[in-house]
């Protein structure tokens, strides 16, 4: 298992700072900690529809584990600059795998044999000051921004190490700054230097093995009000890519338990010296929620010579980003229909519904001919136990089927129990 050195000495540097401080000063250090054990466990079963006789193509992904997630966050020592530290734990145990059947995401592979390994997990901790309303972090960072955000689609979290700063010094104003150096990735123990997402059918070129050292971001979001919200973020992968994004949320009360939220975002990326990055995205949701009900409806076009740009692992912000598709190839158009349904309405409070459709074409395959075609059909159900010996414990079944004339074809499900506790 592999730390990162900032991390660990971050750790070390704050553990140290509180250890010289005061007794009463340290006193909302203590007070205002918490820390929560949460465990997950994933069974993930995805069919590639393909024959392994006669070659030998893996025919599925197959994987059963057992993680646990150990979270600690401290509140600030007192007085004008309030220094604290969060800490991250994290295990997973192989419970069922195989060398035909690995590769799920859910456990570290062997570099060699390509097999799961028996176990897997890292320790990350980031020290933070805190002074006004400005809170500055470095080490382990898991950001959720729109032009990074980390995954957390698997048994354990991807996790960055770097710095960034958040400042809310002005009512409805909140900015962001910061510098990424390495990755761990859902998989993987190891902290690495980041790769930019190459697959599919988005035509870039110059990237694929290339790494980058550092990805620096920044931006701000303002609420204008409590109905609109909008927003401006950059980010920069070093020598690979560039990208603005500008994002509008608002949300139209209508009528009693009616409302109508749209979600409108454009992202501009381009190259940043080694590669062909050129794509304008722009896509945008539209949600009417009527009680329970949620009939959603999306749009999202690529446009320029190549998809969208974004780092390895992380999770596009692009509202066609699914369960399994980004559907962010050069040339896609994709619409989206989307019905979610929450059963608090009738008296089930923690049962929930999801189900969508997406489909896309226009997909420019290049030498290949033809236009390419894609279609995924995800359903979510959901139930977390709002009282008793159970309270907290939740279970999700997510199923999939994407069919496509330029990719694999593929039906999947996940099963997913999860429990979290808090320690104190």
């Amino acid at each position: 298992m592999s730390k990162s050195p900032l991390a660990r000495g971050v750790a070390l540097a704050a553990l140290g700072t509180s250890l010289t401080l005061p007794g009463l000063v340290q006193a909302a250090f203590l007070e205002d900690s918490k820390a929560t054990l949460e465990l997950r466990n994933f069974y993930f079963n995805r069919d590639l529809r393909q024959d392994s006789n006669p070659t030998p193509a893996q025919s599925k992904q197959e994987e059963w584990a057992q993680g646990f997630l150990l979270r600690y966050e401290s509140g600030f020592t007192e007085g004008t600059v309030g220094f604290g530290l969060d800490a991250i734990g994290t295990l997973g145990l192989k419970l069922d795998s195989g060398s035909d059947r690995s590769g799920s995401g859910l456990l570290q592979r062997d570099r060699e044999t390509g097999q799961a390994q028996d176990s897997y997990g890292d320790f990350g901790a980031t020290a933070k000051v805190k002074i006004s309303k400005s809170v500055l972090k470095v080490g382990t960072l898991m950001p959720k921004l729109p032009v990074v955000q980390a995954n957390d689609s698997r048994l354990l979290p991807q996790a960055f190490s770097g710095g960034a700063l958040n400042s809310t010094e002005i009512d409805g104003l909140t900015v962001d700054a910061g510098r990424l150096k390495q990755y761990n990735l859902r998989d993987s123990s190891d902290y690495e230097d980041m790769l930019m997402t190459t697959g599919g059918r988005r035509n870039i070129t110059g990237a694929a093995g290339v790494t980058a050292d550092k990805f620096d971001f920044g931006g701000f979001s303002y609420k204008w009000n409590d109905s609109l919200t909008t927003s401006y973020h950059y980010g920069a992968l070093e020598d690979l890519y560039k990208q603005h994004y500008l994002n509008l949320v608002h949300v139209l009360p209508i009528a009693d338990k009616q409302s109508l939220k749209s979600d409108i975002r454009w992202a501009r990326s381009t190259d940043d010296g080694n590669t062909n990055v050129d794509n304008t995205a722009v896509n945008a949701m539209f949600t009417y929620g009527l009680g329970g009900h949620a009939f959603g409806l999306g749009y999202q076009k690529m446009s320029g010579d190549t998809g969208f740009a974004y780092i390895n692992g992380t999770d596009p912000f692009l509202v066609n980003y699914v369960q399994i598709g980004d559907f962010a190839n050069k040339d896609e158009k994709s619409w989206q229909v989307r019905y979610d349904y929450n059963f608090a309405a009738i008296g089930i409070p923690g049962l929930t519904f999801m189900t969508r459709y997406l489909t896309g074409d226009d997909v420019d395959l290049g030498a290949a001919g033809n236009s390419g075609k894609e279609w995924e059909r995800n359903t979510d159900i959901a139930y977390v136990f709002q009282e008793g010996p159970l309270k907290n414990f939740g279970v999700k079944w997510r199923n999939a089927t994407v069919r496509s004339n330029f990719a694999n074809d593929l039906d999947e499900n996940r099963l997913i129990l999860s429990y979290t506790m808090s320690l104190w």
